[in-house]
């Protein structure tokens, strides 16, 4: 792994705001830039010779006008710009298994069908071996969102990945960061809940206290992070998209677990993707 934040570039608007998303992170690490671009082979039918021409100058220009653009924006960022030939999902996941972070542009389609993730995207966020942040392209009227740091913790499994990467994020942006851990009744209880109320407010303590356990350590390691958690009542995939509204970045994990057709992305992260109007960060959780 090299210290590094790459990002995948294909000249998309989303992938622009992905660039410039990731080149404010690469300062923030002090770590250099690397622009990717990936040409996708084979392709069928075969390209004629004055059109594959055409599309290799653009993919240079391309990748030498975000080049300067970073550089320029970021006097003493490091930038690295490279082609890639390959299936576009295949090299930009041995990309992000490089790197301390990939960042990819998605496509939105307004605040109620939210994200569009592409295939590639997709790929690469289900298995990828380190963090993959997902941006969308910010529409003209759109402001950048003030908000802080959301983190979606499951208190009944390890998430240490999780926890670092949103510590560490939150520290170096001097943000805030909200931990949500979500609970529902079970179905045992039938309308015992709603009938006493008592048996709500112990549940929801109990994954409080949970929560505030599993964060002890890292508060004490990160002093300067100001943190709020909160154990919330009803499914995670609708909290955490409910909360990802007004933030300034999401942080969801995803556990490694293959499947006959391929990697497979947990229904909260899925949703939370798809949904969320700020950049989603899919960290790995073993």
């Amino acid at each position: 792994m090299t210290a590094q934040v790459t990002v995948g570039l294909d000249g998309s608007e989303e992938s622009l705001a992905a660039a410039r998303w990731a080149a404010g992170e690469a300062t923030l690490r002090e770590v250099p830039l690397r622009l990717v671009h990936v040409e996708e082979w084979p392709t069928t039918p075969e390209v004629p010779v004055p059109y594959a021409r055409t599309l290799t100058e653009r993919a240079e220009g391309l990748l030498r006008d975000e080049s300067d653009r970073a550089r320029k924006e970021h006097p003493g960022l490091e930038v690295f710009a490279e082609r890639a030939r390959g299936r576009a999902a295949d090299e930009l996941t041995a990309a992000a298994d490089d790197a301390d972070l990939m960042v990819l542009g998605s496509r939105g389609l307004g605040g109620v069908l939210g994200f569009v993730v592409g295939s590639v995207s997709l790929a690469v966020v289900g298995a990828a071996r380190r963090p993959v942040v997902l941006v969308r392209a910010k529409s003209p009227e759109a402001a950048p969102s003030p908000g802080g740091i959301v983190a979606g913790v499951d208190i009944d499994h390890p998430c240490e990945p999780l926890l670092a990467f949103a510590f560490e994020a939150a520290a170096r942006r001097h943000l805030p960061i909200r931990f949500l851990s979500s609970w529902t009744l079970p179905a045992t209880y039938g309308y015992a809940g709603v009938v006493d109320p008592r048996i709500s407010e112990e549940l929801g303590a109990g994954v409080r206290v949970g929560l505030d356990e599993l964060l002890t350590p890292w508060r004490a390691r990160y002093p300067g992070v100001e943190t709020t958690a909160e154990a919330v009542l009803g499914p995670a995939a609708y909290r955490m998209t409910e909360a990802s509204q007004d933030a300034g970045l999401v942080v969801v994990g995803r556990r490694t677990r293959r499947l006959p057709v391929g990697p497979h992305l947990g229904h909260v992260t899925h949703a939370v993707i798809h949904h969320s109007p700020a950049p989603v960060a899919v960290v790995p959780l073993g």
